[in-house]
């Protein structure tokens, strides 16, 4: 067999796998397909087969490379599953890789994040602790060469590849630097890198702990928990869920458990192909409760709305900020051949007061769906489904998890917009450090902006002092966050960020609210729980 003849099979084979997954799917509903239908799907099936056969044959150009495995990768099968909703998804080899490695958390390599910028890969920032960390790779760094072999052209995606392999291989890495008239050579040994969910827990205030929370992987459970576990005297918690896109559903279950008491309800899920199930924290919390204010956006979805929605039926938090995005549907993946795997949405999850999050879908586009969803909601609450929390407060379903207390994010105008498109900020910390270093409590004074500004003369970006004025202490903040987080990592720069985010701040005087709402549904369900032994005592003496 030719290799072109190969790669059309294998080609066929994922494609037939897929559809194999389909129909397997779709055979466990009650009241499985008749033999009519199974006999128009083996026709469709072989009239697929057909035209690709002709199009491979006959087309203009060969079929070969790429070319052959987007023809099924990227046009008959996700067009196939785009018919069925947004979320179904088909990974090829490369994103199925990808994705396992998200899930699992951890991966072997050097620990940095690279980022092309034109025809260079720079370094974004190196993890704490990893290889690269260590070395003293800083952010800023262009890698011009890998083993010798030079970096120019190379995409993102492939120096990526070339800096990870087994762990304790050496790799050389070959850095420029601003302020360094030689290429910087460094001697790397890979190592597994774990890659949190969990990126900052710290106490924000006396007493108030901040966990930013940024997906549900396999080890996000045993993250929240030990960073709750971890704060000394928790009297207060902001969870804060922005722009979290979900992730494994039994880690959100999991993370609910921990806050939960023992035997509520987290979450269900309803499906035609498989039983329904219903979710509930086996362990509980123990008694141990204390405000929780939870922080969401438009970009909070899935797993982070189970979670979020969970809190708000029970009333164990309050919900901050703005209405979520409205993913309800829940994805199986089903690994299949030549390293591929897909994603197919076989069950709807509903909250426990039994509210289904899903936002519409039908009729809308896939770039309305993921980037403009606001116009997909329902323009009144009128229009939504409506259910009540423990304490008989009013929710609502069918459009995202609306916040209890709304809080909008900050919003940018042109000037910020072209700072952050032109890396402005970062590429200054690696210009104002070339020749200097800074200590712990470095501040953006005078002098710190007038080079600031001068560095975007010299780049040709264009500012006025008008431009610069009214978002002053953004200008500042940024400035700072790159520069500690080039001097002392990652972390310490996520601080920065928090310690000034004013949507961060403005959660932190919600919390007597949450504790005011916790103590109002403690009370509702002892009245409930009272009425009940009360109902059953009579009932015990009617039969006697």
């Amino acid at each position: 067999m030719t290799p072109r003849a190969r790669r059309a099979f294998f080609s066929l084979i994922v494609f037939f796998s897929v559809c194999a997954v389909l129909g397997s799917v779709l055979q466990r509903k009650v009241g499985a397909q008749s033999s009519e239908d199974e006999s128009q799907i083996r026709d469709n099936l072989k009239s697929f087969a057909d035209v690709y056969a002709i199009v491979e044959q006959n087309y203009a150009e060969p079929l070969t490379g790429d070319k052959a495995d987007n023809a099924i990768y990227d046009g008959a099968i996700p067009g196939m599953l785009r018919v069925l909703d947004p979320h179904s998804n088909f990974y090829d080899p490369k994103a199925y890789a990808r994705m396992r490695e998200d899930q699992r958390g951890t991966y072997y390599g050097v620990g940095m994040v690279i980022q092309q910028q034109g025809n260079k890969v720079y370094v974004i920032t190196p993890y704490e602790g990893t290889p690269s960390f260590r070395a003293g790779i800083r952010p800023g760094d262009i890698i011009s060469a890998i083993d010798g072999k030079s970096a120019d052209g190379m995409t993102s995606d492939q120096v990526a590849k070339a800096l990870k392999g087994p762990k304790g291989t050496h790799v050389q890495v070959t850095m420029v630097r601003e302020g360094h008239p030689q290429p910087l050579v460094f001697d790397l040994i890979r190592d597994e890198i774990p890659h949190p969910s969990v990126d900052l827990a710290y106490e924000i205030r006396p007493g108030v702990g901040y966990i930013h929370l940024t997906q549900f992987q396999e080890t996000t459970a045993q993250e929240v928990n030990s960073a709750i576990d971890g704060f000394p005297n928790l009297k207060g918690l902001v969870l804060d869920l922005r722009g979290n896109p979900g992730g494994l559903l039994s880690q959100a279950v999991e993370v609910c458990d921990h806050l939960l008491a023992k035997g509520q309800t987290i979450v269900s899920q309803r499906g035609r192909a498989y039983p329904d199930q219903v979710y509930t924290a086996t362990h509980g919390n123990g008694g141990k409760t204390f405000p929780i204010v939870v922080l969401v956006n438009r970009n909070t979805a899935s797993a982070a709305e189970i979670v979020s929605g969970a809190l708000q039926d029970h009333d164990r938090a309050l919900i901050v900020g703005e209405t979520t995005f409205g993913k309800g549907l829940v994805q199986t993946v089903f690994n299949l051949s030549e390293n591929t795997g897909l994603a197919l949405t076989t069950y709807h999850y509903y909250t426990p007061s039994g509210r289904l999050i899903q936002r519409n879908y039908s009729g809308v586009s896939l770039y309305d769906y993921y980037y403009n969803h606001a116009g997909a909601l329902p323009s009144n609450s009128s229009n939504r489904e409506v259910k009540f929390t423990d304490s008989g407060r009013t929710v609502y379903g069918g459009g995202g998890i609306t916040p209890d207390e709304k809080i909008e994010s900050p919003k940018s105008n042109d000037f910020q917009d072209e700072l952050i498109y032109r890396s402005a900020f970062f590429h200054f910390a690696a210009h104002y450090l070339a020749n200097r270093t800074v200590d712990r409590n470095f501040e953006v004074n005078d002098a710190v902006l007038k080079d600031f500004k001068d560095y975007l003369t010299s780049q040709n970006i264009p500012w006025t002092e008008a431009d610069i004025t009214p978002v002053l202490d953004w200008v500042k903040v940024e400035i700072r966050e790159k520069i500690i987080t080039s001097q002392f990592g990652q972390l310490q720069g996520l601080r920065v960020l928090a310690d000034w985010d004013p949507m961060i701040q403005k959660a932190i005087t919600f919390l007597p609210e949450a504790q005011a709402l916790e103590d109002h549904a403690h009370k509702v369900l002892a009245e409930k729980a009272e009425a009940r032994n009360g109902a059953a005592q009579g009932v015990a003496s009617q039969q006697q």
